[in-house]
């Protein structure tokens, strides 16, 4: 089974920022922005890293950890959804959701549903 490209991420999707990591490490934990925190606009995930003296080491684990954030996850499953299919789950909810596929009942004095408008009137809004 030949895998599909159906969409790509690219750095200008991502807010990177790197700041000091603390820690032990006296001066030189002080002075270098070692600590990387990787932010997906559209889902809002975050994946975040300081446990690296490198900045490149830290990129990859919280890239690493961006991608298994549940948040992450669920955006790329919703994004594939939408463009394998053309609607998303809200388009989805808001179509059944038509006043048209609708019907109105209640209970009546006997504990009996009936329809709460007249059959001419559900007639028309079917």
């Amino acid at each position: 089974m030949k895998k599909e490209l159906l969409f790509s991420i690219t750095k200008k999707d991502f807010d990177i920022q790197t700041f000091c990591s603390g820690g032990p490490g006296g001066q030189h934990q002080n002075k270098t922005a070692s600590g990387v925190r990787i932010i997906h606009r559209a889902s809002g995930a975050v994946g975040e890293s300081r446990t690296d003296r490198s900045q490149h080491r830290n990129k990859r684990l919280a890239l690493k950890r961006l991608t298994e954030n549940p948040k992450f996850k669920l955006w790329i499953a919703r994004t594939a959804f939408a463009v394998t299919s053309g609607k998303t789950i809200e388009q989805r909810i808001e179509e059944s959701l038509n006043i048209k596929n609708l019907k109105f009942e209640g209970k009546d004095e006997k504990d009996r549903w009936q329809p709460l408008c007249d059959n001419n009137e559900q007639d028309e809004n079917i």
